[in-house]
């Protein structure tokens, strides 16, 4: 699948969007629960019914099946019940994997379970765990605050992700990265104010509010035809969304965004998340996106051990 596009024919009269199959990593909520806060979306008092936050993560992986994209599953470790967030664990860019470095001791451990499915799986994707598999020095949350266009790594601190660790995927990629300050605690990662909608195109959405006036300048020069997502759109996680090019795999409850997608031709895909959003993620933060090298896979991992099922 890796390199392949498909053509589909925008709703609208602006030009064809394009789609290319993705690879994704995602793990079940089978530990999920809100047993504590490290962000403000979170409450340790409001019960979490496990079993509807298993079907809708489960209807997320469908969605994804249904466009084309690949969904390998990570093994769910009990007493870390933000795995699903699977984001967080490792950004991989043309197969070079920085790991993740948590903020908070609660999602320290999450880091292993990552690194050993890189290690194994990595080289299958054109990784090659020795050179190719970073360990890291500073803080980061991984694809929580680094968003990864063509051009550019767009990369968020304030709250989760060290500065230094932008330096790190930089050396490590050999790509630009631009830092961005977030300012406002309801966005602690990039990944809840900023939207990748067409990673090979550099097309993106974002909430001004959430960064600093200097961040919102960056923005507003090198994106000056994003779309801007209003108070409501943020506030019902609207942009924790994955797009592909085509079709834009979102929450439900961002109406003024919808809209304004669906006007420049992508084809929307809203999802319940309700429940996942007790533990302050939605869509994007059940999904990590393995980056492969521009070349054919000829093989998988093994069944059962992490290929879609």
């Amino acid at each position: 699948m890796d390199g392949m596009t498909t053509t589909v024919a925008a709703t609208t009269g602006r030009s064809q969007r394009r789609v290319r199959p993705r690879h994704f990593l995602m793990c079940p909520p089978t530990h999920f629960d809100v047993s504590y806060a490290i962000n403000p979306w979170m409450d340790p008092a409001v019960p979490v019914d496990r079993d509807r936050a298993y079907a809708q993560w489960s209807a997320v992986v469908a969605a994804y099946e249904r466009a084309g994209h690949r969904v390998d599953r990570l093994e769910p470790v009990p007493g870390l019940p933000d795995m699903v967030f699977a984001a967080n664990g490792a950004t991989v860019v043309d197969g070079r994997t920085l790991l993740a470095r948590f903020a908070t001791p609660q999602r320290a451990a999450e880091a292993d379970a990552h690194r050993a499915w890189h290690q194994r799986f990595g080289v299958l994707y054109g990784g090659l765990a020795g050179a190719r598999l970073a360990e890291p020095v500073a803080v980061n949350e991984a694809e929580g605050d680094f968003a990864v266009l063509s051009s550019v790594v767009l990369a968020g601190h304030g709250y989760r992700t060290s500065p230094d660790a932008h330096a790190e995927l930089a050396a490590l990629t050999g790509r630009e990265v631009v830092g961005l300050e977030l300012v406002d605690p309801r966005f602690y990662h990039l990944d809840v104010a900023l939207a990748v909608l067409d990673e090979d195109t550099d097309q993106v959405a974002y909430h001004p509010p959430a960064f600093s006036a200097a961040s919102q300048r960056v923005l507003a020069q090198r994106f000056p035809d994003a779309v801007i997502a209003d108070d409501a759109d943020a506030y019902a996680f609207g942009l924790n969304l994955v797009g592909d090019g085509r079709h834009v795999f979102m929450p439900t409850g961002a109406v003024h965004l919808r809209t304004e997608l669906e006007a420049r031709g992508y084809a929307c895909v809203e999802l319940d998340t309700s429940e996942l959003l007790l533990g302050g993620g939605s869509v994007k933060c059940c999904t990590q996106e393995i980056r492969s090298l521009p070349a054919p896979r000829t093989a998988g991992p093994a069944a059962g051990e992490g290929e879609p099922r």
